[in-house]
């Protein structure tokens, strides 16, 4: 009975065992899990056999008194009177028994059940009857079992139920459905207890509280309603997750207490995640967590949104990797004009104040838009895209065209499990692999898309409080007591906002916006999502003693200098090979060697009405001395202070200028179609 016995919920619980969602899937019955007779309350057990069958452990499956008291009535009293002992009507529970048709088929099926009961008392002890029966008899409506009955009538588990409330179940059993006054006079009657009395009273009243409970009842508590939804699906299923009961529910407050403070901002809706860096196990999935949500079933946490500046990281990550920057390299903070293939681009700063010269740890830092533009066309928009693909941004798969510049202030959708997935990777020196989410998850497919020198560098910048004091200031949200690396975003439009950063031990996602898409009012990610992501940040480390990595081989810490000093001297970091003492900022007037035409990133377009002959474009190069060269794909074109015309072939082409001793002084990506 027990093996075959199918709860009507499905259960999502922790990695400990306890109960975060529990979700009902048999809409026929309700029943929670089964019970053992030694879970149930004593005075439970003492008041159903007093109610059902007194001489339960004297006879032999048939009460055969109650029996000839129960043939008597019925003719000669002309009334029915109820003769079936507990065994009998477990009997009947097991097969299927509803009852009905004509007076010879009932008594066919009374001495079926008096055999089958008999049966049951040579095979089984009363214990054994006695906690089947407690586990299938209906209760109320559509409860089945004391499991049920305790939690949904009386809030409790089975073994916690006080007399009051035994004698109310108890009295249930003849008739589920009776009205309250009605279960409550039969509870009195089998407790001899007269009606006027206080014993009885308060009978009456506990009646009416268990019976008033069953409407509007939640199984369990509500804490992963997004991910019960997504991996719960069957009755009886039991899903084990790695997330920690404790740390969802402390992250779920967090984000409810913030979201409500953020009433008056026009921000309704919010998301965290929380992951254990070394094992991959996520420990708090906060799918949605406003209070005012009017979106509730949406899933923040795989909802895909504009990512904004927290793409950056990865940006600069592959300039230091490819060795085209320095964490001290020299980035023009001013206005900038692009020529696209659609138009002009000109990127501004979230503050619209452009700071001159700044360094790569400050761009960075502080978030400046420009820099991390003109680091783009450095890099290249195809290779940083295939980065963030293999970063685990499965949703950016258009070419780099399609983003254009844009794509390093993050105009692409991402989710927040991607947002972890890759932040994680940047907290465990470049190693990337898939998140787990439940306890039988595979922990593999561990890969090194970035190099750990590089992702040690990014994460020294985004765990610098100086270096994002020019946006940020001193006092704010991402500095914590303990050594940890953050970055904020801000979408377009103020729709959403982001908060991502990790110590040694855990990385810590949050997102905060609003699911239909609206706009917030003046709120940023250092104030919309960074204090969720600091409160939960101080919460894990409550206990946990945590310092800042060890600098992986090829790191190498070198005191620099600026001249002219646009920034102090300091030490720096630097991958081996690149460091450099002093770093000197050019003038504006200053003629740098690049290329000119065409654009980064550009679309040409052959007219198929003007012959291929006539067809040409112009391939240029400014600021280049002469020995430099220009080579399309591997084929050297000519001398780059020469304006070449070249006749264009469909495809992607890569354009570099390149110095007399081979080496890659710029390079672009276009497109002809």
């Amino acid at each position: 009975m027990r093996a075959q016995y199918v709860p009507s919920e499905a259960y999502l619980v922790d990695r400990h065992g306890e109960v975060l969602e529990a979700s009902r899937r048999n809409l026929g019955v309700r029943r929670f899990d089964w019970v053992a007779l030694d879970g149930t309350s004593p005075a439970l057990k003492t008041a159903v056999i007093e109610a059902e069958d007194r001489q339960f452990y004297e006879h032999h499956g048939i009460d055969w008194w109650a029996a000839l008291a129960a043939i008597k009535a019925q003719l000669i009293d002309h009334r029915r009177r109820g003769a079936s002992t507990i065994t009998m009507q477990l009997a009947s529970l097991i097969h299927g028994d509803r009852g009905g048709g004509s007076r010879q088929q009932q008594w066919r099926r009374k001495i079926a059940q008096v055999c089958i009961a008999r049966s049951l008392e040579f095979t089984w002890t009363k214990a054994q009857i006695l906690e089947a029966y407690l586990n299938l008899v209906q209760f109320r409506g559509d409860l089945q079992g004391i499991g049920a009955a305790a939690q949904i009538l009386a809030g409790k588990s089975p073994s916690g139920l006080s007399i009051g409330e035994s004698r109310a179940l108890a009295a249930l059993l003849p008739d589920p459905n009776a009205a309250p006054e009605r279960v409550a006079s039969r509870a009195c009657v089998q407790a001899h207890l007269p009606a006027a009395t206080d014993e009885c009273n308060a009978i009456r009243q506990t009646s009416a509280r268990l019976l008033k409970r069953a409407e509007g009842f939640a199984a369990s508590p509500t804490l992963a309603p997004q991910l019960s939804a997504a991996l719960l699906r069957t009755a009886g299923e039991s899903v084990q997750t790695t997330l920690d009961a404790a740390i969802q529910r402390f992250a779920l407050s967090v984000v409810q207490h913030h979201l409500a403070s953020l009433r008056d901002h026009n921000v309704r809706d919010g998301a965290v995640l929380v992951v254990d860096n070394r094992s991959g196990d996520v420990l708090a999935y906060v799918g949605s967590g406003g209070p005012f949500s009017t979106a509730s079933q949406v899933d923040g946490v795989r909802a895909q949104r504009q990512g904004g500046s927290t793409l950056k990281p990865f940006l600069y990550e592959l300039s230091l990797e490819r060795r085209y920057l320095t964490a001290s390299s020299l980035l023009e903070d001013s206005p900038l004009n692009l020529d696209t293939g659609t138009g002009v681009y000109i990127p501004q700063d979230y503050d619209h104040d452009f700071k001159g010269l700044v360094s790569v740890r400050t761009a960075l830092g502080s978030s400046l838009n420009v820099p991390a533009v003109r680091t783009l066309v450095i890099v290249g928009v195809e290779a940083f895209r295939d980065r963030l693909n293999s970063l685990g941004y499965s949703g950016i798969t258009e070419g780099g065209a399609y983003y254009g510049y844009s794509l390093a202030l993050g105009s692409a959708e991402v989710s927040l499990w991607e947002q972890a997935q890759a932040y994680r990777a940047l907290a465990r020196g470049g190693h990337w692999s898939p998140l787990r989410l439940k306890r039988s998850d595979p922990n593999s497919g561990d890969r090194e898309p970035m190099s750990a020198d590089a992702s040690f560098v990014v994460s020294d910048i985004l765990a610098d409080p100086v270096a994002r004091a020019v946006t940020f200031g001193l006092d704010n949200h991402l500095n914590t007591p303990f050594w940890s690396a953050a970055k904020t975003g801000t979408s377009k439009d103020m729709r959403d906002n982001w908060c991502i950063g990790f110590s040694r031990d855990f990385t810590v996602a949050v997102w905060v916006g609003n699911f239909e898409g609206d706009a917030m009012h003046d709120v940023s990610g250092v104030t919309g999502a960074a204090p969720v992501w600091h409160d939960i940040m101080l919460a894990l480390h409550r206990e946990l003693a945590t310092a800042a990595p060890q600098p992986p081989p090829g790191i190498v810490a070198t005191a620099i200098r600026f001249i002219p000093a646009v920034e102090p001297p300091r030490l720096e970091w630097y991958l081996a090979g690149t460091q450099t003492d002093r770093v000197v900022g050019l003038s504006a007037t200053a003629k740098i060697a690049h290329i000119v035409s065409p654009a980064n990133g550009m679309i040409i377009a052959l007219d198929p009405d003007i012959p291929a002959r006539s067809q040409r474009i112009p391939l240029t190069a400014q600021g280049a001395p002469a020995g430099m060269i220009v080579r399309l794909n591997d084929t050297v074109l000519g001398s780059a202070t020469q304006k070449i015309l070249w006749a264009p072939v469909a495809g992607t082409q890569h354009l570099t200028l390149e110095d007399r001793a081979g080496r890659t002084v710029d390079r672009i990506l276009f497109t002809v179609r």
